[in-house]
């Protein structure tokens, strides 16, 4: 990118951003390409039902996101268009598969251990008559 010229339709303090733009497109579009290169049925398939919720929720976010920068050169404001609220709505649930990603990997308790741990730990005292007979015996031998 470096050699190319500076076009003069614009401003040259742009034009470092403009570049990483096209870099950026170019990579969305490769991605794009991969993904079309592979039935959605053959994708999901290979997944279980959590992953395969990520798939759509990524696909729905990434295609809500690149509508949403359309808009924006179009000259609409999309702060308010409806695809805002479409927006949150997907990271509403993208937040609730987190949430169950996240319980699935949280340590389960196994209650019998645990009351087994913790009534193990706990001091008890001896009865009294039981180390009164216990100090009898060793004292006479």
């Amino acid at each position: 990118m470096a050699s190319e010229e500076i076009n003069e339709d614009y401003p040259a303090e742009i034009h470092e951003y403009l570049s990483t733009f096209e870099n950026s497109i170019g990579a969305v579009d490769e991605m794009l390409k991969t993904m079309m290169s592979v039935s959605r049925n053959e994708l999901l398939q290979k997944l279980d039902p959590l992953e395969q919720a990520k798939v759509d929720l990524v696909s729905a976010y990434t295609l809500n996101s690149m509508f949403w920068v359309y808009l924006a050169t179009q000259g609409v404001n999309p702060k308010e268009h409806p695809v805002k609220q479409e927006l949150e709505r997907i990271r509403v649930y993208m937040n609730r598969v987190k949430e169950i990603a996240d319980k699935k990997k949280a340590g389960k308790l196994d209650r019998g251990a645990a009351s087994r741990f913790v009534k193990n730990a706990l001091w008890e005292p001896k009865p009294k008559n039981v180390s009164k007979v216990a100090n009898k015996g060793k004292s006479k031998n």
